[in-house]
């Protein structure tokens, strides 16, 4: 199925001018037939019958305004697309086709603010009924943004995180978005679950040895933390691929929300602490030794103090414990001779 733009339908102001004419001119030629007799019962016999059924013509009047498209189908078959803004006149007899009209997703264009659902219940209150303005069959081909729900995922090493994502994307074939699939909002959707689960099983929350995200062969460093960017643009790539028979386009997919799950975030948490603190302990340690060789060194080439062994030693062990030391040291001076 090919899409099938008419341009040459944009004459809807004139038709409906013409058409309020000939309703005007009807209204008079009643009356004016009528007395005429002759060859005027037969005009108001047709300006009769043009102001019982001519009202059907108006139906083919159409409004589209900027990024909006109507798809058409004339007794089954379809016939055309309305993609630009204008005044349009068609068959009247055809009808517009939106499977995905009533299906209301968490994004944008499809969140009102609560509005319409606080007019309704307004209205239940007053009146008892409960009426519901009927959907437009109007194809917003906008970008849009689709906040899809958290997951819980298991990551390459099996341990479950949330993660989720928002995926811009807009209608580009509307032919295809209504006629090969059911309802392209909701494949959509289901598309970005599958896909997300896809990618997010081939990468660890953080980096982890011996671990290959690429399919290389090769262990690298990516991660679902680390490689946000590459791992996003893999899921745009996965849905696009997914939905392009849909006349989808995926413009962007971005992680917006990345975690441990809730039973295992506090065990991974002190792990991460416990990494943290060992990486800042060696560093300590690392400055610690370099000033303890930097000091050996000064007292060396000035020749300020000479030690032997025993008591380098006990001046490098002093010195690490007081550099190393989680507190502050509380020096004991010696004032009798040094040996």
């Amino acid at each position: 199925m090919s899409e099938k733009v008419l341009n040459n339908k944009k004459n809807g102001m004139a038709v409906m001018i013409i058409l309020i004419l000939l309703y005007l001119v009807a209204i008079v030629g009643v009356p004016f037939g009528a007395v005429s007799g002759g060859f005027g019962v037969l005009i108001t016999v047709l300006c009769i019958l043009w102001l019982c059924v001519g009202w059907i013509l108006f139906l083919g009047l159409k409004v589209l305004k900027p990024q909006e498209a109507l798809v058409l189908t004339l007794f089954g078959n379809y016939i055309g697309t309305l993609k630009e803004a204008g005044f349009y006149f068609v068959n009247p007899f055809a009808s517009a086709v939106n499977p995905a009209a009533k299906t209301k997703l968490n994004q944008s264009g499809d969140v009102d603010g609560g509005t319409q659902t606080k007019s309704i219940l307004i209205s239940a209150a007053t009146s008892g009924a409960v009426t519901a303005a009927p959907a437009s069959k109007k194809i917003s081909l906008k970008v849009m943004t689709l906040n899809n729900n958290r997951q819980k995922i298991n990551d390459c090493l099996g341990n479950p995180v949330e993660i989720g994502i928002a995926v811009m994307w807009r209608v580009t074939d509307t032919a295809k978005a209504v006629f090969n699939v059911d309802n392209y909002k909701e494949y959509l959707s289901l598309q970005c679950d599958s896909a997300l689960r896809n990618i997010v099983r081939i990468y660890p929350y953080d980096v982890a040895p011996n671990v290959d995200t690429t399919g290389d062969g090769i262990a690298d460093e990516g991660s679902l933390r680390g490689s946000s960017d590459v791992v996003a643009n893999r899921i745009r790539e996965e849905i696009q691929s997914k939905v392009a028979d849909a006349g989808l386009e995926i413009i962007e997919a971005r992680i917006t929300y990345l975690a441990y799950a809730p039973e295992i975030a506090a065990v991974m948490l002190q792990r991460q602490q416990a990494s943290a603190i060992i990486d800042a302990r060696k560093m300590i340690v690392d400055g610690a030794v370099g000033m303890v060789e930097m000091a050996l060194d000064r007292l060396n080439e000035n020749q300020v103090v000479t030690l032997d062994e025993e008591r380098k030693a006990a001046m490098v062990s002093n010195l690490l414990v007081v550099l190393c030391g989680n507190r502050d040291a509380q020096p004991i001076v010696n004032s009798g001779s040094l040996y």
